[in-house]
This record gives C-alpha cells, structure tokens and sequence, in this order.
C-alpha cells in the first residue's frame, strides 16, 4: 500500500505541493488531475523515489521512504515500480526486446525471456521485438516503454501525461491499456495528467490546485 502523510515539496521557498493524506491501496487505480504547475510530476517523482523528501512520510509497503538513501530508493524503484513517461525514453541502441530484458536485470529479478515475448505479444509487437526504436512509430514505441515498465511485474505503475500529444481515439486505447494490463498484474497504477478527457475512466481522483 502507498500512504502520503502531511507532504509538503518547494523548490526555492516556493511551496509546490501539499497532500495531508492520500493511500492507494493493492491493485487500485487512481487518477492524479491538476493543471501544468500542480506539483503532479513532484509528486510521482516523489512517490518513485527520484526527489527526496522535504516533509511529511511517504510509506511504501510499509517502508518511509524519507528515511532511505538515494541507492536504496534506487534498488526500491528498480524492483517495485514501473514507470511511464509522456515520451517513450527507451534505449535507442538496443532493441525492444533487449529494453525489456534490461529491465528485468535492473530489477534483479529472474525474468525469462518468454515473460518479455507474452508481453510484446498482448500489445502486439511481437514483430517489432528486434527493432530498434527509432523503427517504431509514436504507438508502438509507447506501447513498448509500457511493457518495459511491467515486464518486471511492479506492485505500482506510475505513469505521467501519457496521454498528453495523443488524438481521443488514441488517448483512450491507452489509458485502458494501462488499466487492463495493471488489473491483470495485480499491479496498483496512479496516472498524473492535466488532461480532462482521462478522468471519465477513473473513480478515484486526487485532484491537486
């Protein structure tokens, strides 16, 4: 379970986000709405240990993480957390497939490579799974960076304005992809986005001013 407690962030004595108390229980889905400046981005940035914390406790799986070190949020966000970003950001020179097994390395643990092959399958990119990425198209290489996220099976997925340059049509496959995809795994998934058309898809919604 993720649990928030009296989080407060600033850059430069300029307070950017305050949640008093927010928790996303096992397998839930929720949806982090706000406008650009939010704090949407610092709290996911938070949440997967890549900014320390200021103030507050942020308990995951019974770990605060304002009490690890830098290497041990490291080692935290490698095993537990995916991460999906409005831009794919994979590994230009190595192939989807190797992107995938990259991840399952970082995540120390012993993902076999038929574990990557059904997942390039359900997203249907099992013919692009020796390509490189810039031989994808924007779909393709957005489907890819979210099978690299769960391929090394995450309790949490986070993802941030995935939705963000896409058409209606677009925009829904995805975000039901990553719903369908989370609640197959098990896996709790918090999207951030200031983009109105996703919040019909969610019941859950922190809605940050």
């Amino acid at each position: 379970m993720l649990k928030i407690e009296k989080l407060s962030y600033q850059y430069q004595q300029t307070k950017v986000l305050q949640i008093d108390h927010w928790e996303v229980a096992p397998g839930q889905s929720w949806l982090v709405l706000g406008a650009s400046g939010s704090g949407k981005t610092t709290l996911l940035h938070l949440i997967a240990g890549i900014l320390k914390m200021q103030e507050g406790q942020l308990w995951w799986q019974n770990t605060d993480l304002a009490r690890l070190s830098e290497s041990a949020r490291d080692r935290l966000r490698a095993k537990s957390i995916g991460l999906v970003f409005q831009k794919p950001h994979l590994l230009p020179s190595l192939s989807v497939l190797k992107n995938l097994r990259l991840a399952q390395t970082l995540a120390r643990r012993k993902g076999k490579r038929q574990a990557c092959l059904d997942l390039l399958e359900k997203l249907g990119l099992s013919e692009k799974m020796h390509a490189l990425p810039h031989q994808l198209s924007q779909g393709q290489a957005q489907r890819a960076a979210i099978a690299r996220a769960l391929v090394h099976q995450p309790a949490l997925l986070l993802a941030d304005e995935p939705t963000a340059s896409l058409d209606d049509a677009n925009a829904e496959k995805v975000v039901h992809l990553l719903q369908d995809l989370s609640q197959a795994q098990g896996t709790s998934l918090v999207i951030a986005t200031h983009d109105q058309r996703v919040k019909t898809h969610f019941l859950n919604v922190l809605k940050l001013d």
